[in-house]
C-alpha cells in the first residue's frame, strides 16, 4: 500500500482526476483538500491556492496512476510523489487493497 501526493490548480481538476482514478479501480480512495503554495515558476514567486490530493493505492498501480495523472493533468510539471509509509492498520490495509 502507497500513498501518492499531488496538487492540482483548482478543486474541479481535483475532483475529476479524483473520480476517474477511483473509477477505474487505480486508487481506493483520494482526499483533496485546498492548501496555500509558495514556489518558484519560470522565474517568478507564485502565492497561490492549490488543492492537494491523497492517493491511496497499491505500490504496483504507482506507474499506471502517474500515466493517467500526468496525461490529464493541467501543469506542465505536475507533483506526483509517492509518500512512504509506516505500519498501516491490517484491516484499513486489506480494505485498500480489496478496492483497486
Amino acid at each position: 500500500m502507497i500513498f501518492i501526493y499531488t496538487t492540482f490548480s483548482t478543486k474541479k481538476e481535483a475532483r475529476a482526476i479524483a473520480k476517474e482514478l477511483v473509477m477505474r479501480k487505480l486508487a481506493a480512495c483520494v482526499n483533496i483538500f485546498p492548501i496555500h503554495s509558495l514556489y518558484q515558476w519560470e522565474g517568478k514567486l507564485e502565492d497561490n491556492t492549490e488543492f492537494c490530493a491523497i492517493i491511496k493505492t497499491k505500490r504496483r498501480q504507482f506507474n499506471a496512476i502517474k500515466k493517467y495523472v500526468v496525461g490529464c493533468h493541467s501543469y506542465q510539471i505536475p507533483c506526483i510523489v509517492e509518500v512512504p509509509l509506516g505500519r498501516v492498520l491490517k484491516p484499513y490495509e486489506q480494505w485498500i487493497h480489496a478496492n483497486c
